[in-house]
Parts: C-alpha cells; sequence; structure tokens
C-alpha cells in the first residue's frame, strides 16, 4: 500500500517570502544550519523547490553566483551566498548576519618555479619588459580591481581597464592585462594558458599539488543573509527577515558554546564562582543534599580546557552540552525596536 505525504497547501492570497538557498560548495552546510533552527526542509535532493515547514517562506534552491543579482532585482526577497559573490556581482543588497561557515580565500598562485615570491612582483616584472599578462579566474571584477589596485599598474597604464575575455564578449582597453573566464580547474591553466591565476581555496592543499606558489590573499568570504532593501521596506517581509535572522543567528552562537553543569560544596561556591570569569551569572540551586548546590552557565568552547584545572579542583560531576540555539531574547527585542 503506497502512503502519500499531504503537504500543507498554500493559498493563493497568502504572502510568502521568497528565499533562495545556494547549490554546490555551500549546500550541505546551509541546509545544516537551517535544521538547526528548527526549519524542516524536505525534497531538496530531487527539487530546486524544495518543501518549506513554514508555509508563509517559498523555498527555491539557485547557484550563489545568481542569487545576490536575484535578491537585488526583487526577483527573491531573501537568500545566502557567499559575501565573495555579492562583491564580485556589485549587487546592492543588505547584508543580514555573517552565518560564518564556508570561509573560503580569494588568492593570487603562480608556479612554484617562477623566482617571484608574490604576484605583483610577477606582473610588475611582465609588465616592465612590455609582456602582456594572463590571468585566468571565475571572479572577473574581483581579478580586474585586483590588478587596478597594483601600484605599477596605476603608474604604467593609469584608468585603462584590463582586457576580460569570455567566449562570448570582450572587455577593457588593456592587452596588457589580460582576464580569461574560467569554468573550473583553475589551477590547471599555468604556465601554458595563463601566468598567474586567482582562485579560491580552502586550505590551499590543491594549488600545493599542482606545483603553485598561493601569494596574495584578495579577500576572505564567508556564508552571508542577505535580502532586498526595498523587503525591509515592507513591515510583513521585515518581521520575517528578523525572524529568519534571530533562529539562523541562534545556531551561529551556539555553535561557539558550551553549556556546562558541575555539581559544588557550599564551602566552595564562592570560590569557584569568583575564579571563573566566565560564569559571570551561572544558574546556581541546591541539591536535595544538604550543603551541595548545582550551577549551570553557558561558556565559549574556547574557555573549557582553561577552567578544567580550576574545575577539578573545587567541583565534582562535569556534564557538557553542546548547545543547538542561543538566543538572546532582550537583545533581539532591542534590535526589533520593541524595547
Amino acid at each position: 500500500m503506497r502512503v502519500c505525504q499531504l503537504l500543507p497547501e498554500v493559498s493563493d492570497t497568502t504572502e510568502q517570502l521568497k528565499l533562495a538557498l545556494p547549490k554546490g560548495s555551500l549546500e550541505k552546510a546551509t541546509f545544516e544550519v537551517f535544521q538547526k533552527a528548527y526549519y524542516k526542509i524536505s525534497g531538496q535532493d530531487r527539487t530546486y523547490r524544495p518543501y518549506f515547514g513554514d508555509p508563509e517562506i517559498e523555498l527555491r534552491i539557485l547557484r550563489p553566483q545568481e542569487i545576490p543579482v536575484y535578491v537585488a532585482d526583487g526577483v527573491q526577497d531573501v537568500g545566502i551566498t557567499g559575501i565573495d559573490w555579492i562583491r564580485e556581482t556589485g549587487a546592492n543588497v543588505e547584508q543580514v548576519l555573517d552565518l560564518e561557515y564556508g570561509r573560503v580565500k580569494i588568492v593570487t598562485a603562480f608556479p612554484k618555479s617562477a623566482p617571484y615570491q608574490k604576484a605583483s612582483e610577477l606582473l610588475e616584472d611582465y609588465w616592465k619588459k612590455g609582456k602582456a599578462v594572463r590571468v585566468s579566474a571565475e571572479y572577473l571584477n574581483i581579478t580586474s580591481d585586483y590588478l587596478k589596485s597594483i601600484p605599477a599598474y596605476k603608474k604604467l597604464f593609469g584608468t585603462k581597464e584590463p582586457m576580460i575575455i569570455t567566449p562570448w564578449w570582450r572587455k577593457g582597453d588593456n592587452e596588457k592585462a589580460r582576464v580569461y573566464l574560467s569554468f573550473g580547474a583553475t589551477e590547471a591553466k599555468p604556465p601554458e594558458i595563463a601566468d598567474i591565476i586567482v582562485d579560491v581555496t580552502e586550505t590551499g592543499t590543491t594549488l600545493e599539488q599542482n606545483n603553485l606558489r598561493q601569494a596574495e590573499t584578495i579577500m576572505v568570504s564567508t556564508a552571508h543573509l542577505i535580502t532586498n532593501k526595498s523587503a525591509l521596506k515592507d513591515p510583513w517581509k521585515r518581521e520575517k527577515i528578523f525572524d529568519l535572522k534571530v533562529m539562523l543567528r541562534g545556531v551561529v552562537e551556539a555553535q561557539k558554546k558550551l553549556h556546562i553543569f558541575v555539581n559544588v560544596k557550599e564551602e566552595n561556591l564562592q570560590k569557584l564562582l569568583s575564579q571563573l570569569v566566565a560564569l559571570k551569572r551561572p544558574t546556581v540551586s541546591p541539591l536535595s543534599e544538604k550543603g551541595w548546590f548545582a550551577v549551570n552557565t553557558v561558556i565559549n568552547k574556547g574557555d573549557l580546557h582553561s577552567m578544567l584545572p580550576t574545575l577539578w579542583r573545587l567541583a565534582q560531576g562535569l556534564v557538557i552540552h553542546e548547545p543547538q540555539q542561543i538566543l538572546s531574547l532582550e537583545e533581539f527585542a532591542e534590535e526589533n525596536g520593541e524595547k
């Protein structure tokens, strides 16, 4: 017997917030964050319009490169993409929240056999010799801006624009700085196809394996929650966007914290509280056994190991939990103008 899942119908008159989530490298982490924020999503493996547990939110899956443009133009109200694609597209969007995952670097790289330590050294040497530099990159605008920022470029070429080359069009008037659109495997282009690359990396391992020297870091990117600026002027949409921000930030904050529980004798209670700076506002409760108290609080993950000697000496029964959500309700209310 086949059982069909009945999904709630959304009335045509129901107002919906249009949310775009990224396909590709940010996809898995994004869905995990939404799951931890108690948003139910299903069917994302089979469709680009999966079911979203909140009927007032319409979900669509798009490439992260597209999301800033669609959000800026109002095709989507809100989305998640990397800060790299916001900068690359120049999209006029509101950056609501740094989600702090999907951390990558956009870097310059060139063959280790080249006698340079910095990409700017290679570029300057080529230009002084009258040679054209071939740059392979997926980020055309970021790369163009990087080239124009180099002092030697300004000195030799003034306000000329680098020549950007794609299979469909060319623009720019400086043949000595050619930026070729890369569709992937950018690290395989030097030295035959490109003299230098601008590429995205997490650890640098792929560049190393292809005998490339990672040089300058142009920027660091993480996933961001972004929104259309006009959507923020709509009271209903603003409220829904704020709800998303609250729940997602709760996950971001929780990933930095630990919830700890310890039992402590009454004679050691004040000493424990005074020695552990992180325990500023703990919950202290008397246990059933007279003279004992339970202390529970939230600490930074990075502080745990430094606290252990004091905990071993003054307390008993340490229990550690990783929280899924930490919501500062008073802080959120103030942000939303309710206090």
